[in-house]
């Protein structure tokens, strides 16, 4: 019997070298290890059968599990692949399959025969880390992400201030910092958005120092915390499994983390969702998961339906009492409705406030240099005269 090892390059169809593909498909039948299911789409175009139940975790046998591979053979021994077997590994199995050399040691013992072919490295992939875009300015150098976690690691050392810092004493620069990513991605240039994405970095580096000092975690197990949760939760990318639009993504996503160990804590479908959110952005996201049980409005009509409803409820509180805390309650569920039309609507009411709030910004600040030209201060100004002064603003 003949294993052959084929790289599938980094996992674009356009990459896969001629020389692998004709090894795939002299034998006919292949597992594609962590394929993409664009690049498992063009094998199978090509006359390659790819099978599916040979490998659990994919992630776990490329990176060398014994029980992974122990599996693999056993399957391989005991079913009906008694002559030839492709297997298919993301990049070149020299140098991107650190499962290789137990494969092949498992394999020699049980006399199966195996050949490898090499196919582009991933490396590939690390060109966005290895050739930076930017020109840098005179004096500066270029560094890698490791030296990056060096200078955090010794700005705790050498840096006062850095060394007085704990995880509760960031909140406010994580939360200005990504702030700041938000309007350099809103501005009308993108040229600062890499000097802000560096920032927000720094936080997450920074925390993960903090957690390394007491012994608690590296910004290592932050990777791999991340990469692992992506893998699990993208089947379709990572796995064989088939989701056909976004709605069936989201809903996938959410029985995922279900049954995750966080989510297996929460009592509500709501829980995870942060209360320091803005108040519109989080009604917005606790819609959006009660939407996806099915508790949501058939059409916008509903919504509109009860806004005029809401609306009524509040005019009658006023009525009532103008201090009464009913008012604020009402008040409350129109917005909340507000945001409900929003969703339906397919915008998000965090965004569409923070545009009318900037809208307002410039048309008052258009205001306020006209008065100035004319000699007076906008607070001189007449109720009719700020009218005409509006309206030439949004004119």
């Amino acid at each position: 019997m003949l294993v052959r090892i084929a790289g599938l390059g980094p996992g674009d169809p356009g990459l896969l070298t001629i020389g692998g593909l004709d090894a795939l498909r002299a034998i006919g039948k292949a597992v594609a290890l962590l394929a993409p299911p664009d690049l498992t789409a063009y094998l199978e175009r090509n006359g390659i059968a790819v099978i599916r139940d040979m490998v659990d975790d994919p992630a776990l046998f490329v990176r060398g599990s014994s029980e992974e591979i122990e599996r693999f053979a056993e399957r391989l021994s005991s079913g009906t692949h008694d002559d030839s077997l492709g297997l298919g590994v993301l990049g070149n199995p020299l140098s991107d399959f650190p499962g290789l050399p137990s494969l092949l040691r498992l394999l020699e013992l049980r006399g199966v025969a195996t050949q490898i072919v090499p196919g582009v490295p991933r490396a590939t992939l690390s060109a966005s880390i290895t050739m930076p875009l930017v020109p840098l300015p005179p004096q500066s150098a270029h560094y890698s992400w490791d030296d990056l976690v060096e200078i955090m690691a010794r700005l705790r050392l050498g840096c006062p201030w850095d060394r007085e810092q704990t995880h509760r004493t960031l909140v406010p620069y994580l939360l200005e910092e990504t702030y700041e990513v938000v309007e350099a991605i809103e501005g009308p240039h993108l040229d600062a958005l890499c000097e802000e994405l560096g920032d927000l970095l720094l936080q997450v580096l920074f925390h993960a120092q903090l957690g390394m000092e007491v012994g608690k975690f590296s910004i290592a197990d932050v990777v791999d915390a991340l990469s692992n949760k992506m893998v699990r939760r993208h089947p379709h990318v990572f796995g064989d499994a088939v989701i056909e639009d976004v709605d069936a993504q989201w809903r996938n996503w959410e029985r995922l983390k279900a049954l995750e160990k966080t989510g297996r804590r929460r009592k509500s479908r709501l829980d995870g969702i942060p209360t320091q959110l803005g108040a519109l952005q989080r009604g917005q996201r606790m819609q959006e998961k009660a939407a996806r049980v099915g508790f949501d409005w058939p059409n916008v009509n509903g919504i509109l339906e009860k806004l005029s409803e809401e609306l009524g409820e509040l005019a009658e509180a006023r009525r009532l009492a103008q201090d009464d805390p009913r008012v604020r309650e009402e008040l409350g569920d129109v917005f909340f409705t507000l945001v409900n039309l929003s969703r339906a609507l397919g915008i998000d009411a965090e965004t569409a406030v923070r545009e009318a709030n900037e809208k307002f910004y410039k048309r008052f600040s258009f205001m306020e240099e006209h008065a100035t030209k004319g000699g007076k201060s906008i607070s001189d100004l007449s109720l009719p005269e700020l009218e005409e002064l509006w309206q030439l603003a949004k004119a």
